[in-house]
């Protein structure tokens, strides 16, 4: 059985709406009625009657509610825990987008972490923004790192650290007049990073490089030039060696790091219990 068919199937039946699960799936809303045709297809039986916009199960679709929740369940700690051998009591796996993991603080976080708790395995998953919804939903990973959690029913978070996103040049002496001049590097951030940068006039152009990893934006500004937003722990080295310089009177954009969970997950009590020993 297809997981995601399953993963659809519930999200319909949570909303009663194809347009609402499309959304909150990352997905078209034909591809959301695609997958329920497949799955009724493949169960012989309508799952959902359709009348006049209003959507319910059928009786074979509640009867089937229970079954689909077990089994994402179950493949979800299974995908986890087949490879836990040795010493270790439990594996965490922890997801993030790819401009996350290059932050320091995530590498700290990973190292308190594994010192409050010797015995728990650490993996360790680059997730699109658009994946971390649904993979702590399917439980394909524990917990996730990210500056914009996301609105899910039952989620926990707990802030990790704040940080700045500086407005960066290789070239020195620059200011927000000077740089509508320079090629853009665009580090993607995230929505409400993208709202923020449309509001900055200098920078309303097609970039030379869109990047979702800082290395890439970082070794693109020295090696090449122009002018672009990064993490300050980032960018701070390169600006006290005199490689990058700050844009005078730019905006520096402040974001924060969360470690988010759903209260559903398996492993939650010991979630809390890592919690609890990070905040002492």
């Amino acid at each position: 059985m297809d997981t995601d068919l399953l993963r659809t199937f519930l999200e319909v039946n949570k909303t009663r709406h194809f347009g609402k699960a499309a959304t909150n799936l990352y997905l078209t809303q034909s591809a959301v009625s695609f997958r329920i045709r497949q799955l009724e297809i493949k169960l012989g039986t309508p799952v959902f009657t359709r009348k006049r916009g209003d959507l319910r199960l059928t009786a074979a679709g509640e009867r089937f509610v229970p079954y689909a929740e077990t089994i994402l369940q179950t493949w979800g700690r299974a995908r986890q825990d087949v490879a836990l051998t040795g010493s270790y009591q439990q594996q965490l796996t922890v997801g993030a987008a790819s401009v996350i993991w290059e932050m320091e603080s995530c590498n700290e976080w990973l190292e308190q972490v594994q010192a409050v708790k010797p015995d728990w395995a650490l993996r360790t998953e680059s997730l699109s923004r658009q994946q971390i919804s649904n993979t702590l939903l399917e439980k394909i990973v524990d917990v996730v790192l990210t500056s914009e959690p996301p609105k899910l029913a039952d989620m926990q978070q707990m802030r990790l650290t704040s940080f700045e996103l500086v407005l960066v040049s290789n070239m020195p002496d620059q200011d927000m007049d000077s740089i509508a001049e320079l090629p853009l590097v665009y580090l993607d951030w995230g929505t409400r990073f993208g709202v923020e940068h449309g509001r900055i006039p200098a920078l309303q152009r097609t970039p030379v490089l869109h990047s979702h990893g800082c290395q890439a934006a970082l070794r693109f500004l020295l090696n090449r030039g122009g002018v672009g937003f990064l993490p300050s722990t980032v960018a701070q080295p390169w600006i006290e060696a005199g490689q990058l310089h700050c844009v005078k009177d730019s905006p520096a954009m402040a974001n924060e790091l969360y470690m988010v969970w759903l209260s559903t997950n398996d492993k939650h009590e010991d979630i809390e219990d890592l919690v609890g020993s990070l905040s002492e």
